[in-house]
């Protein structure tokens, strides 16, 4: 199998993560039946596609991103193929948004980015005011002016399929390289590309990446289940294997300690890494159908993640072991994805409700206030939070980036 449709496939499963298998389903007759046949047979199976189901916009968006990753459609060919799945396979109902009201006002704004089917995928905001993203499916990163609102996009390395971003203090902007196996490092001066590869080439999916207080950076490889540490003024990166099989290592962050911690999506667990030794140790959440995605931590070193699968929002304390968690308002569909905290506030958003939300839970009150995403969002996968204590969002699946403010 060539490069280019083992990425194809990489990003259809990434598409359509979660969908059963049908083999049995055939695709109804209709102007532009044999287009998906030919375009979406040779990397991967068509129940995926029987299966789904969007809107109009959803599956323009869906196929520009296809054909972002080499897909074999015209501009004649995807407007026909867009009109015969938009009919064939209509939007599914999705749990309808719950408004909470309360006290907190805020206002969302979004922007349309340049590259059709891009999939932003996390957002960065930097200390300049910019608010940066990786265009996962476009193979680029996009930065956008704060003060003109225009954006700038940055190709990168054939096949990065950029995910997690973060700055360090003279400006680049490092990217996981989600397709590439390898982190990035992009000079926004010159264009520089500097990529550092995994030491074991089977680690393809970098995800999260994250600084800690001396300057080393810890990321997860998600479906290579390791974690791992990379030094950036020697380049060396150090793996480790997460103890448990096929646990799914994602979201990470690192406390006041020191001490970077990770949630394992595969499995009801949260985990601390040794930053010296990359000794492991796991902490089981009290649920075990939990599935936490990401996580945030309040100005107690004490974790807020974000049950996906559930529809919870949780609390764990590591110096206790002691676990909590509220329903989140969308309920058990709801699937809370991005999250952070601002002053000790909780912020996230529920990636599974039509349209989506914005929640904030007050851990003092242990009250929720929810605001609907006006494009609808269609999976904000992460959040950042800005110097002036605001929010800057990534809105996969309307091609968008958006900044809610809080007043």
């Amino acid at each position: 199998m060539s490069k280019k449709i083992s990425t194809i496939t990489l990003a259809a499963a990434l598409l359509c993560a979660g969908v059963a298998a049908r083999g049995e389903d055939t695709l109804p007759a209709g102007a532009g039946k044999q287009l998906v046949e030919g375009a979406c047979a040779a990397c991967h199976e068509l129940d995926r596609v029987s299966a789904a189901g969007y809107t109009e916009e959803e599956w323009r968006n869906n196929i520009n991103m296809m054909v972002n990753v080499g897909a074999p459609l015209s501009k004649d060919q995807m407007n026909t193929v867009i009109q015969y799945l938009a009919k064939s396979f209509p939007a599914k109902p999705k749990p309808n948004a719950v408004i909470v009201p309360g006290p907190v006002k805020v206002s969302i704004e979004e922007w349309l980015v340049p590259t059709p089917g891009s999939r932003p995928h996390d957002p960065l905001a930097t200390p300049d005011g910019a608010i940066w993203y990786t265009g996962q499916f476009a193979n680029l990163l996009g930065r956008m002016d704060p003060k003109t609102h225009e954006i700038k996009e940055y190709k990168l390395p054939p096949n990065a399929g950029p995910h997690g971003l973060i700055n360090d203090n003279d400006g680049n902007i490092w990217y996981a390289a989600n397709f590439g196996s390898h982190i990035g490092r992009l000079d926004p001066k010159t264009g520089k590309v500097t990529q550092y590869p995994m030491p074991d080439p089977k680690v393809k999916d970098v995800h999260t990446l994250v600084w800690d207080q001396k300057g080393m950076m810890f990321f997860t490889a998600q479906n290579a289940n390791v974690v791992g540490r990379l030094n950036p003024q020697t380049g060396e990166v150090k793996i480790v294997n997460s103890p448990t099989p096929k646990s799914r290592p994602y979201g990470i962050v690192i406390n006041s300690k020191n001490i970077p911690y990770f949630v394992e999506f595969g499995a009801n667990k949260i985990a601390s890494i040794n930053s010296e030794t990359l000794e492991i140790k796991e902490y089981a959440l009290p649920h075990a159908d939990s599935r936490p995605r990401r996580l945030a931590l309040t100005s107690d070193d004490v974790i807020w993640y974000a049950d996906f699968s559930r529809g919870y929002l949780g609390r764990f304390d590591p110096a206790t072991g002691k676990a909590s968690e509220w329903a989140s308002p969308g309920g058990p569909r709801s699937q809370p994805y991005g999250i952070a905290v601002i002053n000790d506030v909780v912020w996230y958003n529920e990636s599974g409700t039509k349209p989506n939300t914005m929640v904030r839970f007050d851990p003092k009150t242990e009250k929720f206030q929810t605001w609907v995403i006006p494009s609808g969002g269609n999976v904000v996968r992460n959040v950042s939070v800005t110097k002036d204590g605001n929010l800057a969002l990534a809105c996969s699946g309307v091609n968008r980036i958006g900044l809610m403010k809080i007043d």
